[in-house]
């Protein structure tokens, strides 16, 4: 058994591209391997800034024989009179068999001649040396480039290659136009500490060969490093870290040697937002914060940032980032003393000059649409003057920081600005929270707005994107979402879910798409409407499957599969949508819908035969007793009598397993009505007694229509 060393050397790479190129390779190297039929045990994928590389170990020394079956042409082609013709013969030669190795065999289109062929295993070597170029060059990422006016494209030059097999140098040659590299077993250290190339000489002692350099190639252990450097940094400051998952992973693909160094900046700059340090901190200078305690409200007038230099030189390090955060704060603290010259209210007149989308106009545009479509969401939830006149405020004041000099200089810091300047105004405590709060959540990982005024005002922002940008014929489409539509639909749904809004989506689309029209009457009102109810259902059933782990047929038999019913009420009324999915999830679990699944499924099949409307549910008018001729009838009808009250009961107070309940004491009647000594015939000849059945059990279709779409159920 062997083992092989691959490193990819090149200038310094992003680091966002080091670390989607470690999930490519971890990937796409085991499968390559697989397809080879290569055993091995591991495959380590390393990177550092300048490296991408991958250890692989106990490779056999020789691939292994493999069979393969091979198909030629059809049975009824390949023989006549039980002679083989030409079509046989010439697939046989091309092969390099005999005719007399060709068997038959029956497939699903028919029978084909088929031969097993030995394939002699091959000296893994030559597989590697193939399937190298691929692993590299087959790489995605953002920006791509060209160099030495080749036509090769890697996210920066590739400049050496070490490729060993144990101890012996595996040749590979990367030649583009002028520029040949070629592979060795020398690798580059770290450009201050170790400015000498380091000779690896086998694949096992890579990593301690890197070490040697002062090159920490292994990934992990560098953010262990870093973790714990950080840690012991701040708490030697008396103070906690803040360390940031996105930052952490990006820090650690920037430095092959890392060391913690503690800078510090001046206490006065403590009188700015603590947003304000830390995005100057983190999203700028990728900087790690240090906190005075664990709650981490105040800031300590210090900062770590993590270094790829000489640690000896550490304090110089120190004081020159010192003096670039020092520069950025100052700006900052310009920036925020001057937009608290005037009310944050007298900066709506420059929302006219921002560009919400070239079709649509302004940011104010879109601000008044925001309040009119707040106003809207008020009025359904019958809110208190009090609530309505906040939500107006907050839905006017929510994009006015956009227009400020802080948020013009730091993007990241809209909504929280906002809401900054608005207590710094006097605005009710509701108002400034709620423009922040209407921007949640940003992304997957994100909370969710928890303030009334931020949940209104943050569906209202949302529908407003939604319905303009499907009005503009913008619609998502496969993984391409350039708006960002799909967030916002989810957000407008898990806000409603986690605040028990009772909001009418399906009304609210109706009133934006309507008012939409009249800035554009060239819209198709019908189509877009639909459109929208279509693009709401499919993340509807997304969250319902995914993130409230519904299954599959469960979630088709609440949302219904095209029953413009289940659609306009699963729209209606969001929480009774998930309370109804989440219910069938819970009687599935418990054995309950097994129970009465059989019968009311049946029953809703027979009964799309039959004319009833999924509406009615009172046995009395639609069905006839003078046409009974068993008992089973007379049951069933019965049980329709006392389960039309209860059902209504459920519907209005949401609680099924009251319908489940009577529906599971029914199952019986209609059990005896289907099958048995007083069963009946449905599809009778007499055309009145059919209806009548048909009735029947049309009526135990529409009382389980009340749950959900029990045709749609998988048992």
């Amino acid at each position: 058994m062997s083992n092989f060393l691959l490193e990819v050397g090149t200038e310094d790479l992003p680091a966002g591209f080091v670390s989607d190129a470690i999930r490519q390779w971890e990937t796409m190297i085991p499968a390559s391997l697989a397809a080879e039929a290569l055993t091995h045990d591991q495959v380590q994928v390393y990177a550092t800034p300048r490296r991408l590389s991958v250890m692989i170990t106990n490779l056999p020394d020789r691939q292994i024989d493999r069979q393969e079956e091979i198909k030629g042409p059809p049975a009824a082609a390949a023989y006549k009179d039980g002679q083989p013709t030409p079509a046989a013969l010439g697939f046989a030669k091309k092969q390099g068999v005999d005719a007399s190795s060709l068997g038959l065999r029956m497939t699903d289109k028919g029978e084909f001649i088929f031969i097993t062929k030995l394939i002699p295993g091959r000296d893994p070597r030559e597989i590697l040396t193939e399937l190298i170029p691929q692993w590299i060059f087959k790489l995605e990422g953002k920006r791509m480039m060209r160099w030495a006016n080749g036509e090769l494209k890697f996210s920066r030059p590739i400049r050496w290659l070490i490729a060993l097999w144990n101890e012996a140098i595996l040749p590979i040659e990367i030649t583009n136009n002028q520029d040949t590299v070629k592979s060795d077993r020398l690798s580059r250290a770290h450009r201050v500490l170790h400015p000498e190339p380091v000779s690896v000489t086998s694949a096992t002692e890579y990593l301690k060969t890197l070490a040697s350099g002062s090159v920490n190639v292994d990934q992990n252990q560098r953010k262990t490093d870093i973790e714990q450097q950080v840690r012991a940094a701040a708490a030697k400051m008396g103070g906690v870290a803040e360390i940031y998952p996105d930052l952490l992973d990006e820090v650690v693909n920037l430095v092959e040697y890392p060391t913690a160094i503690v800078g510090k900046f001046d206490a006065e700059f403590l009188k700015l937002p603590t947003a304000v340090i830390t995005t100057v901190m983190v999203t700028h200078q990728r900087y790690f914060p240090i906190f005075k305690d664990e709650t981490k409200q105040e800031l300590l007038p210090h900062f770590i940032t993590i270094s790829n230099g000489d640690p000896a030189k550490s304090d110089i390090i120190a004081e020159g980032n010192a003096r670039v955060v020092r520069a950025r704060l100052a700006d900052g603290q310009y920036f925020y003393n001057a937009d608290l010259v005037k009310p944050l209210a007298d900066y709506l007149p420059r929302l006219e000059m921002v560009t919400f989308q070239a079709d649509l106009g302004s940011v104010k545009l879109k601000v008044d649409r925001i309040i009119q479509n707040a106003e809207a969401i008020a009025n359904q939830l019958s809110l208190n003057p009090t609530e309505k006149q906040h939500i107006d405020r907050a839905a006017l004041l929510c994009k006015a920081d956009l227009v400020t000099q802080m948020v013009g200089e730091f993007p990241e810091l809209q909504g929280i600005m906002g809401s900054k300047y608005a207590i710094a105004n006097g605005e009710p405590p509701e108002v400034a929270t709620a423009i922040f709060e209407h921007y949640l959540p940003r992304n997957a990982e994100d909370s969710l707005p928890q303030t009334l005024t931020g949940q209104v005002v943050g569906i209202a922002d949302r529908l407003d994107t939604l319905v303009c940008i499907f009005g503009l014929g913008m619609l998502p489409t496969g993984s391409s979402d350039p708006f960002a539509l799909r967030r916002a639909a989810n957000a407008i749904i898990n806000i409603v879910w986690n605040a028990n809004l009772g909001v009418n989506l399906e009304q609210l689309i109706d009133r934006v798409v309507t008012n939409f029209s009249q800035v554009r009457p060239q819209v198709n009102i019908a189509e877009l409407t639909q459109q929208l109810q279509d693009f709401f259902i499919q993340r509807l059933r997304t969250l319902l499957q995914e993130d409230l782990h519904v299954d599959y047929d469960l979630v088709n038999a609440v949302l219904g599969e095209k029953d413009a019913e289940y659609t306009q009420r699963a729209l209606t009324d969001l929480l009774d949508t998930r309370a109804r999915a989440l219910f069938l999830q819970q009687i599935r679990n418990n054995g309950t819908l097994e129970q009465i699944y059989p019968t009311v499924n049946r029953s809703s099949k027979l009964a799309a035969q039959g004319t009833l409307d999924t509406q009615q549910l009172a046995p009395t008018q639609v069905v006839q007793t003078n046409l009974f001729q068993k008992s089973s009838e007379q049951a069933v009808y019965d049980g329709l009598i006392a389960l039309e009250p209860q059902t209504k009961a459920a519907q209005a107070s949401r609680n099924y397993q009251q319908l489940i309940d009577a529906l599971a004491q029914l199952t019986p009647a209609i059990s005896s009505f289907f099958d048995g000594e007083d069963s009946v015939l449905v599809m009778d000849s007499n055309p009145e007694i059919k209806a009548n059945r048909l009735n029947l059990l049309g009526l135990v279709r529409n009382h389980a229509r009340v749950l959900a779409d029990f045709g749609s159920i998988v048992k």
